[in-house]
């Protein structure tokens, strides 16, 4: 066995308007992770990068969580863990970082005990520890993924669009939990959003599947949760549209926020990204953007 391995895992944006806690895509945004297994117990954690001196470095925190997992069902309850976490991926912004940090601590954690367990049920370990699949999917298989609940099962489809484009995540400098962004959601919604959710989400799989792009402007409106979380982020609304009017196939929220995303295919991303800071300014919140494709690997050894 193995006493070291080191794992990228990619970042990921969830939801992508209408698909609610179903549909995600991994994004070529990454966090590493260097973990070592050993027979003196405890728990070592270094992290630098994001979450530097917040991560808590104990039992509680979710990648030791996930590792704990994998060594409770190995028979190696006792080993200690050294983790060395390099974090690129923002905490608590809407790109998938709980995920990230799941899915890392599983493969690593697998991938040192004899890697025992298939992607597959490493999906099932990380949605039951997350609670739902749409951001671990992804960050495990890479592309975009969708993803149900049968019962206790997962069941997912992973797919790549025939053709190219850019995903610009615009990252307010707040942080919003996906708990207190879920607080914020009514437990019914009328007959009328359901409906148009549904053909929101049928639209947007088969744009991103056929290539038909131009139809984002349509398949990314939502009613389910967008309308909601908006009072939680300030100039949401005048972002959102700022990116359209620069030339964006389309935009959304990213995951519960507070993070803002925007397509498109075009040499415009960088003329989207400013124009989206910008309106976040009007709104006295600094932000910055980063640039992203899709991944296509999900997490991997390196």
């Amino acid at each position: 066995m193995e006493n070291t391995v080191k794992i990228r895992v990619p970042g990921t944006t969830a939801n992508c308007g209408p698909g609610f806690d179903a549909v995600g895509i991994a994004c070529t945004i990454y966090n590493d992770l260097e973990l070592t297994l050993h027979d003196e117990g405890g728990i070592s954690l270094t992290v630098t990068g994001e979450g530097a001196g917040f991560i808590p470095a104990d039992e509680s925190n979710v990648v030791v969580k996930a590792i704990r997992m994998v060594l409770n069902k190995t028979g190696h309850k006792e080993q200690g863990i050294k983790l060395t976490m390099l974090n690129n991926i923002p905490l608590a912004r809407g790109l998938g970082s709980s995920a990230a940090a799941i899915v890392g601590g599983l493969v690593g954690a697998n991938e040192l005990t004899g890697r025992h367990f298939t992607k597959e049920d490493l999906l099932t370990m990380a949605t039951t520890i997350e609670g739902h699949p749409d951001n671990v999917a992804p960050a495990i298989f890479g592309g975009i993924t969708v993803s149900i609940m049968d019962n206790a099962s997962v069941k997912y489809l992973r797919f790549l669009p025939p053709v190219a484009f850019s995903m610009i995540a615009v990252i307010p400098e707040f942080n919003l939990s996906t708990k207190a962004a879920r607080k914020v959601l009514p437990e019914t919604v009328p007959f009328a959003d359901a409906v148009f959710n549904v053909s929101r989400t049928a639209l947007l799989i088969g744009a991103l599947c056929t290539g038909e792009l131009k139809l984002l402007s349509h398949a990314l409106e939502d009613r389910l949760h967008q309308p909601y979380r908006e009072k939680l982020i300030p100039g949401m609304t005048q972002v959102l549209a700022a990116a359209r009017q620069t030339g964006a196939l389309g935009a959304a929220l990213s995951g519960a926020g507070p993070c803002l995303l925007a397509f498109t295919e075009a040499g415009n991303a960088d003329l989207i990204g400013k124009a989206m800071v910008k309106a976040f300014s009007n709104y006295k919140v600094q932000a910055r953007y980063h640039l992203l494709q899709i991944d296509q690997q999900g997490a991997v050894v390196i």
